[in-house]
């Protein structure tokens, strides 16, 4: 049920790629609730994934941007503000990539020249997209950036490797940037800690079902789908979260504060 929560609000979602992904129940969700959107993602992705379907369904254009060239950005905020007629009230940040978990090298073994390409596109890209749209004045006052972290950048998670790093690196972006930002604009800053979704990133780490099954049986709500999360971000872009800000906000069914189920007692009882 839509409650237009998003009525004549504009934003640019970073990261869809195929029916799986966050950002693609997000666009969905945020076009449902009024929102009118820019799609983007790098042109490598695009070409990989369906955007074009998405792009059709919400009426979107997509304007190609690779998170790690500063020029890229530039342009996609300066098309997107010629599309709206105007600055934009929300950005969600929904990129991730690590090429040591996908060349299947341990976190004793990482790869640097790889690792540094993994904090590039994982975690400073965050800090690229605020830096421009900072000095574009490219967002309204009161308006909201999300980017999307996971719980392995607080707690140990041996298969997530590197990306633990990453993410942690993206929480802090978000602090630091969330005060300059609000002091210069308004403009709040947040992360939310998703559950583990059976997304097509997600999947590439090793023992992902494992991850999904624990946390299923860890979590007294259970965990939060895609389509969950994609109902809070867009509250976090609505007017409804103006004071929230600098957060970590755990959209998880309660595991990040579980520190032992029944569910799992029992099975380690069997």
């Amino acid at each position: 049920m839509a409650h237009n929560l998003l009525k004549g609000k504009k934003g640019i979602i970073f990261g869809a790629l195929d029916e799986k992904s966050l950002a693609w129940r997000t666009a969905l969700r945020c076009v449902e609730e009024g929102a009118e959107i820019v799609l983007t993602n790098a042109p490598v992705a695009l070409r990989m994934g369906e955007i074009n379907k998405l792009a059709e369904i919400c009426k979107a254009p997509v304007i190609p941007a690779d998170v790690t060239i500063t020029d890229d950005l530039k342009n996609l905020f300066t098309k997107s503000m010629e599309h709206f007629g105007g600055k934009i009230d929300f950005v969600l940040h929904s990129v991730g990539m690590s090429l040591n978990v996908r060349k299947g090298r341990s976190y004793t073994d990482l790869d640097y020249d790889f690792s540094l390409k993994t904090l590039n596109i994982s975690a400073l890209s965050l800090h690229r997209v605020l830096q421009t749209a900072y000095q574009m004045d490219a967002i309204n006052e009161w308006g909201s950036v999300v980017a999307l972290t996971y719980i392995a950048a607080q707690r140990a998670f041996p298969d997530y490797s590197e990306m633990a790093d990453a993410k942690a690196m993206l929480e802090s972006v978000a602090r630091s940037f969330g005060y300059h930002y609000g002091i210069k604009n308004k403009v709040r800053v947040n992360t939310v800690s998703q559950s583990p979704t059976p997304t097509t990133a997600g999947s590439g780490v090793k023992g992902f079902g494992g991850f999904i099954g624990y946390a299923e049986k860890m979590s007294p709500l259970g965990n939060a789908s895609a389509d969950n999360c994609a109902d809070y971000l867009v509250t976090l872009f609505s007017d409804m979260t103006r004071m929230v800000t600098m957060q970590n906000l755990y959209h998880d069914g309660g595991f990040s504060f579980t520190g032992v189920s029944n569910a799992i007692m029992e099975a380690l009882d069997k």
